[in-house]
C-alpha cells in the first residue's frame, strides 16, 4: 500500500499516496467545514470564504497567486460542499514546494481586503443568480431544503443574496478562525511525492495554524415532504427522494448499488423503462449522497410538463419492485461499474488525492482498495431488498419545478404503497 499518514503535533493530518509512474503531484487541503457549519445568519460564509482565499494575502496579491501557479504550468482551484471545503493544486514534482506554499499562504494569511470583498461579493451574487436561472441546478437546492427543513443541512451552499450582501471581513475572519483549525484539516498529496519530505514541508508551511474550539454541529434531521413550484419554463423538472444512509453505515455500498441498478446508467431500470421503452423523458438518473450522520437517495427527471402524472407511477413502481425482483445479471453489472470506476480512478493523481483527503475527513483513515472491493462484492440480492424496505419506510421528498398547469400526481406516497 502506497498510502502513508502522519499527524503533526498540532493535530494536522498529512496523507500521501505515492505513484512512481506519475510526472505530477496533486495536493489538496481538505477542511472539515462547509455550509452545514453555518448559522442561519451567515449562510453562504463557507463559499464566500473559499472565493476570498484567492484574493490576496500579506505577501501575495490575487493576481500574483494566479501568475505564480500558472508560471509553472500548474492549476489551482477550490470548491465548497455541505460538510467540507477543499483547496487543490496540481503541479510538476519540482514545483510542489511552490504549490504547498501558496495553499498554506491563502489559508493562514489571507487579508480579506475590503475592495476585493466587495468585488467578490458581486461575483458570488451573480453565481447565485445563474443557479436560480438554471432549473436543473436550483431543483436540487429545493430538494435539500424540503428533505432537511429549517436546519443547516437544508440551506443552500451558495447562501442567500441578502446575507451574502451583508458579510463583513470580520465575520469571514471569525468563521475561518473557528472552523479552519488543524485538527479538522487534512493535507493530502498523490503522485510523485516522498512522504517524509512532504511532511516536513507541510509542518514548516502550516506553522501558523492553532487549535480552536469549533461550534457544535447541528444534527441532520430528515423530514421529507412535498414542494411544487411554478415558473415560466418549457419542461418539468422533478426530484423524488428518500432518506439514505450515513457514509459510515454498513449498508452504504448496498445503497450505492441499489441506485446504480435503479438509475445509474443506460442499462438501468429507469432509463430503460421510462426513456427507452416509453419515451417519457429526455433525462432520468438516480443519485446517492451520504453525510456524516444522514444521507439521501434521489431520482431526477426532466420531462414534458404534460407527462408528470404518467411518469411518476412508473418511477414509483420501479423503486418498489426492485427489492423483490433484482437479478444476478443486474447485480453483476452494478458491481462491474462500481469496481471499474474505482480501479480506473487509480490511474489519476487528482482522483487519488481527492479520494485520500475525503476518506481521511469522513472515516479518519484511508480505505484500502481490497476493503472497498470486498464491500462491493458482498452486496447481494438480500442487501438490495433491505435497501428497498428501508427506503420505502421513510417519508418521500418530492419537489417539482415547471410551468403553470403542469400535470402532476396528487399524493406521491400513495403511488409507493
Amino acid at each position: 500500500m502506497t498510502v502513508i499518514v502522519t499527524t503533526l503535533d498540532n493535530g494536522l493530518r498529512v496523507a500521501t499516496d505515492a505513484m512512481e509512474s506519475a510526472c505530477s503531484v496533486t495536493l489538496g487541503v481538505f477542511v472539515g467545514a462547509g455550509s452545514r457549519n453555518e448559522t442561519p445568519e451567515i449562510n453562504g460564509a463557507s463559499h464566500l470564504l473559499e472565493h476570498m482565499a484567492f484574493k490576496g494575502t500579506k505577501r501575495r496579491s490575487a493576481r500574483t497567486i494566479a501568475e505564480e501557479i500558472e508560471a509553472v504550468g500548474g492549476h489551482i482551484n477550490a470548491y465548497t460542499s455541505r460538510e467540507s471545503t477543499v483547496y487543490v493544486a496540481r503541479v510538476l514534482k519540482n514545483d510542489t514546494p511552490l504549490a504547498l506554499d501558496i495553499l498554506a499562504d491563502i489559508l493562514q494569511h489571507s487579508v480579506f481586503d475590503e475592495s476585493e470583498l466587495e468585488l467578490e461579493r458581486h461575483v458570488v451574487l451573480q453565481e447565485i443568480g445563474q443557479c436560480n436561472d438554471t432549473p436543473d441546478d436550483i431543483i436540487f437546492d429545493h430538494f435539500q431544503a424540503r428533505a432537511y427543513p429549517n436546519q443547516a443541512m437544508g440551506r443552500p451552499i451558495l447562501g442567500l443574496p441578502h446575507l451574502v450582501s451583508a458579510f463583513s471581513r470580520d465575520s469571514l475572519g471569525t468563521y475561518m478562525t473557528e472552523n479552519y483549525s488543524p485538527d479538522r484539516m487534512v493535507v493530502a498529496a498523490a503522485g510523485e511525492v516522498d512522504h517524509e519530505v512532504f511532511v516536513r514541508m507541510v509542518g514548516e508551511a502550516f506553522d501558523s495554524l492553532t487549535p480552536a474550539v469549533s461550534p457544535a454541529l447541528e444534527p441532520a434531521c430528515y423530514a421529507g415532504g412535498d414542494m411544487r413550484s411554478e415558473r415560466s419554463l418549457e419542461q418539468l423538472h422533478l426530484v423524488l427522494g428518500f432518506e439514505g444512509v450515513p457514509a459510515d453505515d454498513p449498508e452504504c455500498y448496498a445503497m450505492a448499488m441499489f441506485s446504480g441498478i435503479l438509475g445509474g446508467g443506460m442499462s438501468s431500470r429507469l432509463f430503460q423503462e421510462v426513456r427507452e421503452k416509453r419515451g417519457l423523458v429526455y433525462t432520468i438518473a438516480s443519485f446517492v449522497t451520504s453525510y456524516s450522520d444522514s444521507g439521501l437517495l434521489g431520482i431526477y427527471a426532466g420531462a414534458d410538463a404534460k407527462k408528470g402524472s404518467e411518469i411518476m407511477p412508473v418511477i414509483c413502481h420501479e423503486i418498489a419492485a426492485l427489492g423483490e425482483s433484482v437479478t444476478e445479471d443486474e447485480l453483476s453489472r452494478a458491481r462491474a461499474q462500481a469496481l471499474a470506476g474505482l480501479l480506473m480512478s487509480q490511474d489519476s493523481a487528482p482522483s487519488r488525492c481527492e479520494q485520500l483527503g475525503t476518506q481521511m475527513l469522513v472515516y479518519g483513515r484511508p480505505l484500502p482498495l481490497d476493503e472497498i472491493t470486498e464491500r462491493i462484492d458482498a452486496v447481494d440480492r438480500k442487501a438490495i431488498s433491505r435497501i428497498a424496505t428501508r427506503l420505502l419506510s421513510t417519508a418521500p421528498t418530492f419537489v417539482t419545478l415547471g410551468p403553470e398547469g403542469t400535470d402532476l400526481p396528487g399524493d406521491v406516497a400513495t403511488l409507493l404503497s
